[in-house]
């Protein structure tokens, strides 16, 4: 239940973000002159498919309840950014607004922070789709520029790769964490065809995930131990924990420290063989130059 000072917050938040919308803006025609600047309440109603007394309630900060429905319907007709529409739910709800799987662009501010980091980190989606990967982890554990972008999805990657299939334990221990993950990240998304796509083609594609994507099992919490064989180094043990991206709720950075220290000094000889191929050649002086 919100408290009134909260409602009234949401009442001044939608008269603030009515005010700014002119009715030429929402494809409304300006009729007569207008006493106050912006759209009127009859407007947003009328936009959000509203009763115009139900949303005057709303914005005298009545303790009515917003559906989530009624909430993007407004987000939609207020032309919210969507710094504005998570604002919005918080008021209303007490909670973050569903995630919209758009296609973010990862900031360049993550790309250069992931870039400097000597550990293997990778950017996904709650499709569990990657857009993005450091070259350390690309020289530890995988190189997605090796595949298509359109199949650069880890679920699919873990659970039908038949190199994760070689110990069955670890392979069902593996696939019970990252399926309970993915049905979580799931519920959390908004409508989404591409995800339910995924799922429907996962299930036909592997019984176990057929079997574990119908069970109660859920997890919230993305992180783990588990062992890489790697093909020069051998066994390196990673401990892996992941963060949002501040501003971007659909991205998630995957960050990936070695767990003992025999793994910390592998992770580090592949930091020196992966800074010293990013490292740019010294120019030449150009006498040795016009020699060659």
């Amino acid at each position: 239940m919100k408290s009134p000072s909260q409602r009234a917050q949401l009442a001044e938040f939608l008269r603030n973000c009515r005010a700014r919308l002119s009715p030429s803006a929402v494809g409304l025609p300006a009729v007569g002159r207008r006493r106050t600047p912006g759209l009127r309440r009859e407007d947003v109603a009328a936009l959000a498919g509203l009763s115009a007394t139900w949303y005057t309630w709303l914005e005298q900060g009545r303790d009515v309840r917003a559906s989530d429905r009624v909430l993007e319907n407004l987000s939609r007709s207020l032309r919210l950014s969507p710094e504005e529409r998570d604002y919005l739910f918080l008021l209303a709800q007490h909670r973050p607004a569903p995630i919209r799987l758009a296609e973010e662009q990862v900031p360049d501010a993550v790309k250069r922070t992931l870039d400097a980091l000597n550990v293997p980190a990778q950017v996904i989606t709650p499709r569990w789709d990657v857009v993005y990967w450091n070259a350390m982890y690309a020289r530890c554990i995988r190189d997605y520029a090796l595949l298509p972008p359109g199949r650069r999805n880890l679920m699919r990657i873990l659970i039908t790769g038949p190199e994760y299939q070689d110990d069955p334990e670890e392979y069902e221990a593996l696939a019970r964490r990252i399926i309970a993950k993915l049905k979580v990240d799931y519920s959390q998304a908004d409508n989404d065809p591409a995800f339910d796509a995924l799922i429907e083609e996962m299930t036909e594609a592997s019984p176990i995930f057929r079997e574990l994507w119908h069970s109660s099992e859920v997890r919230g919490r993305s992180e783990g131990v588990h062992l890489l064989r790697h093909p020069q180094l051998g066994g390196i043990t990673f401990e892996h924990t992941s963060y949002v991206v501040e501003g971007a709720p659909s991205l998630r950075v995957v960050i990936f420290a070695p767990h003992d220290t025999e793994s910390a000094g592998k992770i580090a000889e592949l930091a020196k063989e992966v800074s010293a191929r990013q490292k740019p050649a010294e120019a030449l002086p150009e006498a040795a130059v016009a020699d060659r």
